[in-house]
């Protein structure tokens, strides 16, 4: 009989967590050591229906069972924030994209010690909870004690399905029109914080691609795959309005264009996004990822990234191939700050001058990145892609799930019948 696997996650979500949620799930049922089940959980804001709306993942709705666990199960995995993990089975792991600073919450570390082993997405994720120690304290602010990890955490990359990211010169069948012939495209959310301050930075990456190429006779354009908390048409003219805003802060009335993709795409689509012969590099000024996942699907594509040069990317992105951005580390700015980013926590900054500089060069100087941009596909596909994830994940659970007890059924010999011996009476 097979252990038990129960894992908790949102699967059935559009959200980046759904997608590591599936990718990690697939790989535990092609091991074929589990009985795996599966509990539907939330993302946020997120729409669930993913696994109804892709075929190719409907089979795991099959899988699902209610939330309440009735019994023990030999092992039982969360994947979401720390502060939500419980020790609920004999085996407990937790799986979790991390921090995108320097610093995580106390409940997050709580978390991770609730847990017999922590699978993390990046070496950046995995330093910041070992070098975070805070102090616990009672509600008068009496130190009751040092929080710290005191579990094992080890790093799970996320892998990338390199059956659909692929570089490809087809066609691209949607329909986005450009009147420009080269592009630069950012992908993620568009999330609280003032200019300059959001953890993916477009308020600044908008800014600095207007100052940049204002008043320029040739001009390239700035396509945003983003959204806010949805598809609908208020968060489309949300990010419309604030675009428009940061527009009206530049002093020129002869500016590059800027285009909004929103919207939800299918990973088909999203390859044929990154493959559009009219976009020529991948661009974000993130001031943190737990990973960076449309970074490495981008790469796939054989074209130019533009990055940040800090946090959780960092582990795929090879410093040879892609263009890093310098900067400094900063506070959380008050207007991003929440109970997981913390205040006094930092992150990344990056320099605005080398912004305009590099943005200018890729553009000017196109060919001299497209060697690179071919290297780090070839080094994506080696070493990222799902299959290496699988194979990765697969060692992490032989190594330290325990062997379970398993009931035997137990089976008695049958026995010959044996006769008494005939006593002769003898007379005497």
């Amino acid at each position: 009989m097979k252990p038990l696997f129960i894992i908790s996650s949102p699967f059935n979500t559009y959200s980046g967590y759904g997608a590591r949620s599936r990718d990690i799930i697939k790989a535990i049922i092609a091991t074929e050591k589990y009985d795996v089940k599966l509990i539907s959980q939330r993302w946020g804001n997120t729409p669930f229906g993913f696994c109804k709306d892709n075929s190719e993942w409907s089979n795991l709705l099959e899988l699902s069972i209610p939330p309440q666990v009735n019994s023990k199960p030999d092992i039982w995995m969360q994947i979401t924030i720390p502060s939500e993990f419980q020790s609920i089975g004999k085996y407990n792991i937790g799986v979790t994209a991390g921090i995108e600073t320097t610093l995580s919450p106390g409940e997050w570390v709580e978390g991770i010690n609730r847990m017999d082993l922590n699978l993390v997405s990046s070496n950046h994720s995995k330093n910041t909870f070992l070098s975070t120690i805070l102090e616990k304290k009672d509600k008068n602010g009496n130190i009751l004690g040092k929080v710290k990890v005191e579990k094992p955490i080890e790093v799970l990359f996320e892998g990338a399905n390199t059956d659909v990211y692929k570089s490809q010169n087809t066609p691209c069948s949607l329909d986005i029109q450009i009147k420009e012939d080269f592009a630069y495209l950012f992908v993620g959310h568009w999330m609280q914080g003032d200019m300059g301050e959001d953890r993916k930075n477009i308020g600044l990456l908008i800014k600095a691609f207007y100052e940049t190429f204002k008043n320029k006779a040739k001009k390239p354009a700035l396509i945003l795959k983003t959204t806010q908390v949805g598809s609908s048409y208020t968060d489309r003219d949300e990010i419309l309005r604030k675009i428009n805003l940061i527009k009206d802060t530049v002093k020129s009335n002869d500016l590059p264009n800027v285009y909004l993709l929103h919207g939800e795409f299918t990973d088909d689509e999203m390859n044929e996004i990154y493959n559009h012969s009219k976009v020529k590099a991948m661009i974000s000024l993130t001031k943190g990822e737990g990973f960076g996942r449309p970074l490495l699907e981008f790469s796939l594509s054989k074209k130019p990234i533009i990055v940040s040069g800090w946090s959780g990317h960092m582990d795929f992105l090879d410093e040879k191939f892609n263009t890093f951005l310098g900067g400094i580390l900063t506070n959380v700015h008050q207007s991003s700050a929440n109970q997981f980013l913390l205040p006094e926590s930092q992150w990344f900054s990056p320099d605005h001058m080398q912004i305009n500089q590099v943005l200018k060069d890729v553009f000017e100087n196109y060919k001299k990145y497209i060697d690179g941009g071919k290297r780090q596909a070839y080094k994506s596909r080696k070493e990222f892609s799902w299959e290496a994830m699988k194979d990765l994940l697969s060692s992490l659970l032989e190594t330290n799930i325990p062997e379970f007890p398993t009931q035997i059924e137990l089976k008695i010999p049958q026995l010959k019948k044996v006769e008494s011996p005939k006593i002769e009476k003898v007379n005497g």
